[in-house]
């Protein structure tokens, strides 16, 4: 999101933040959010209308009001009717703010519940699944596929694997893409989990597992370079022949061996 639209998403997660305290109506707001998002991109005409700029901000209150009372709690509707009010740089921004901030209501659930770790870690380890086992990645981006086969297939592999808010989480990325490959979305609520934790995601690589020592060191030396927390992915990579790289963001942190003899090699063919 840009410009005007960024700041109206930043005004809507406060306003999440202040109004739901407690895991319960975190996780049903989430749920709502995420129905709403889904109204508004089969609606093309609804969304049209509560984007536009030209219109009054109470007109479109009213609509938005009208059409979601009594039917979603009423901190849910007080939140979309705040997001039509605001200013949107466009009406697909209007759609994607409501799913973030559904994404948002269900990352506060989590740490409610204390699983934010939890979250963040089965998030990165399906990612890696999927990045893997492409017959499975084909299967679940089927569009033959109904959005109902496909959370029947998240549950046989998942439920009682991963956290409820995980397992939501993945479920909507999968049955309701928005045109985003599962990569890409999985990305997406990642980054809004470390976010809200205020933390940067490193991926670690390294041949060997990293002993929790070794763990808490690498991150409290990475949070004294950036100047905030960082989380680590460990991928175990055998390919990695001594050390470890760090990568963060497009930066690259590589000191594995395998690197080192790479560039002394560059060195001698130059």
């Amino acid at each position: 999101m840009r410009g005007a639209s960024r700041q109206s998403f930043a005004s809507l997660r406060e306003r999440l933040t202040a109004a739901v305290p407690d895991a319960r109506l975190a996780g049903l707001v989430g749920n709502e959010l995420f129905a709403v998002t889904g109204l508004l991109d089969s609606e093309h005409g609804l969304r049209r209308a509560l984007s536009d700029p030209a219109k009054p901000a109470a007109e479109k209150a009213a609509v938005a009001g009208a059409l979601l009372h009594g039917k979603v709690a009423p901190v849910s509707e007080e939140l979309v009717v705040a997001a039509v009010q605001e200013r949107w740089a466009s009406p697909g921004d209007l759609s994607d703010g409501i799913e973030q901030l559904a994404v948002e209501a269900l990352v506060l659930r989590a740490g409610y519940e204390r699983t934010m770790d939890d979250l963040e870690d089965e998030l990165f380890r399906f990612g890696r699944v999927i990045a893997a086992q492409p017959d499975l990645r084909a299967v679940l981006a089927d569009p033959a596929l109904s959005a109902e086969g496909k959370r029947g297939l998240l549950d046989t592999l998942l439920a009682g694997k991963v956290t409820p808010v995980t397992l939501t989480l993945v479920g909507q990325m999968v049955a309701h893409p928005r045109g985003r490959s599962l990569t890409a979305a999985l990305d997406l609520c990642a980054g809004i989990v470390a976010r809200r934790r205020d933390e940067l995601i490193a991926v670690v690589r390294t041949a060997v597992e990293l002993s929790p020592e070794h763990r808490r060191r690498l991150a409290a030396a990475l949070a004294a370079s950036y100047g905030q927390g960082v989380h680590l992915n460990v991928v175990i990579d055998p390919s990695v022949v001594g050390g470890l790289s760090v990568q963060i963001g497009d930066e690259l942190i590589d000191g594995t061996s395998a690197s080192r003899v790479a560039e002394v090699r560059r060195r001698l063919a130059s």
